[in-house]
């Protein structure tokens, strides 16, 4: 066993298909998907912001939450064994994943060695990082996402866009069309949610009394017990974990902690940040295997795919203490607009803008994930949205000066280009009123909504992702020397 395992990660869904600049633009065009979007996330920040009033001490349990996430990524590999050693102890198989390829390698010969060709699965988002489903399907064996959202998303054939709504993209209308043509069975639906939701509990009840390997992520894994921790809103999970014969977790490696009491932190943080509740509905616990009750076969995968790495820096390690809350996504004006789709990664949003690009640890041209740390406005509200303090505003300041270091080579870039012309023409008064002068040409080239949208080279750079405003008729030197007789120049 090693606790390090730096390498070249399979990818598995953390890359899309094209940048960001590219993909909001179409997201930004679906009006359906902005009200979808826009109204699921205003509800979601209504709620929370109560459910957080509640907490007196809130600032205090979000910093307690933060120290305890750097303690675990100062002591990782030492916790990370004392996991395997009481998972082990406890009956259970540990098993360490370098990338996607391995761990999808691993869990698909788990499953085979049981002689099963299908699997229920409790939402995960690691195992979709990996492409779990995909390969899964590729290999023959049928994977069900149990999952109300995560069910919406398979019968539909699309792909999530949000952490903890994955179907949050979809209104209830688009539902029912879903259901109505994936489960024939279910006979007439309405889009009544409470119709809808009895449509899927029937389809899926047949699933969880049949299937005989199960798959879940986990929220945490406690290293001092070896004790695993799914957290859920629907008792779907509950059904996966205890059910099933064989079970297999895939977990990250970031997701552990010290003790058991560190969870007391965790589960007051977690329910009200994601689906603002005092407390989750379902909590499940377990811990290895116990003869007569619950799978009695148990398998933990430790997924690094690229996290290692990511620790390695000391600024964009913070991403990994992420506890997939989705806080920031939801007060995010970025993620509001251009949905999840956009960011082209199973991690959309502020979250996803600063850790797909760190997992994937490229910065080219040709890495869509390259894009990404540009995908937000740095107003903050991600970070005081965060339950645990992770600053995304600073790592993605940061990571967007490791990009242009290395796309310069050490030579100067047109922004630094730009900013010395700018610097050069405005310490002389005569050559800022030539080129306040100059700018006036921009009122020919703007748009009939006032605005320059596209520009040539190297200016597009600039409005291949914004746009300018027309110049004004008269600038304000211009309006004080024409209305002060003698005024300045």
């Amino acid at each position: 066993m090693s606790t390090t395992f730096l390498g070249s990660p399979g990818l598995g869904n953390l890359r899309g298909d094209e940048s960001f600049p590219h993909a909001a633009r179409g997201a930004l065009a679906n009006s359906q998907l902005r009200r979808n979007i826009g109204h699921a996330t205003q509800t979601i920040r209504g709620k929370r912001l109560r459910a957080v009033a509640e907490c007196d001490d809130w600032e205090d349990l979000r910093a307690a939450g933060s120290a305890l996430k750097q303690d675990v990524m100062a002591r990782l590999p030492e916790l990370l064994e004392q996991l395997e050693s009481n998972v082990t102890a406890r009956g259970g198989v540990v098993h360490w994943a370098r990338d996607a390829d391995e761990a999808n390698r691993i869990v698909t010969d788990l499953i085979r060695a049981t002689g099963s060709d299908e699997v229920v699965k409790v939402k995960s988002m690691a195992t979709q990082e990996i492409g779990l489903n995909e390969h899964l399907e590729a290999q023959g064996i049928a994977a069900f996402e149990t999952d109300l959202a995560e069910l919406i998303v398979q019968l539909g054939h699309d792909k999530p866009s949000h952490i903890l709504v994955p179907a949050i993209h979809r209104n209830r209308s688009e539902i029912r069309e879903i259901f109505s043509r994936e489960m024939p069975d279910a006979g007439e639906l309405s889009d009544d949610p409470r119709v809808l939701a009895m449509a899927a509990r029937a389809h899926l009840r047949r699933k969880f009394l049949t299937a005989r390997v199960a798959i879940s992520g986990a929220n945490f894994g406690v290293a001092e017990t070896g004790t695993l921790a799914v957290v859920e809103s629907e008792g779907n999970g509950r059904m996966c974990l205890t059910l099933p014969e064989t079970l297999i977790t895939v977990m990250g490696i970031e997701k552990i902690v010290p003790t058991f009491a560190d969870l007391e932190v965790f589960m007051q943080l977690l329910p009200r940040s994601s689906t603002a509740e005092r407390m989750n509905p379902y909590t499940s616990m377990w811990t290895g295997v116990h003869p007569g009750d619950g799978p009695q076969e148990f398998h933990l995968v430790l997924l690094d795919n690229g996290r290692t790495r990511v620790l390695a820096d000391e600024v964009g390690r913070a991403a990994l203490h992420c506890i997939r809350c989705s806080a920031c996504l939801n007060v995010c004006p970025v993620y509001e607009r251009t949905g999840g789709h956009a960011y082209g990664s199973v991690y959309p949003g502020p979250i996803g803008a600063i850790l797909s690009p760190q997992l994937t640890g490229t910065t080219g041209h040709d890495d869509p994930n390259a894009s990404l740390p540009y995908a937000s406005s740095l107003c903050g509200a991600c970070f005081e949205a965060c339950p645990v303090r992770i600053d995304i505003p600073s790592i993605l300041v940061h990571l967007r000066a490791q990009q242009v270091d290395s796309e310069r080579g050490g030579l100067p870039g047109g922004q630094d280009i730009a900013m010395k012309a700018a610097g050069w023409a405005m310490s002389d008064a005569k050559r800022f009123s030539l080129a306040e002068k100059a700018l006036a040409a921009g009122r020919v080239i703007a748009g009939k909504d006032h605005r320059i949208s596209t520009l040539p080279w190297p200016a597009s750079k600039w409005t291949s992702s914004r746009d300018l405003p027309e110049p004004p008729k008269e600038t304000f030197r211009q309006w004080w020397n024409r209305t002060h007789e003698g005024g300045s120049r």
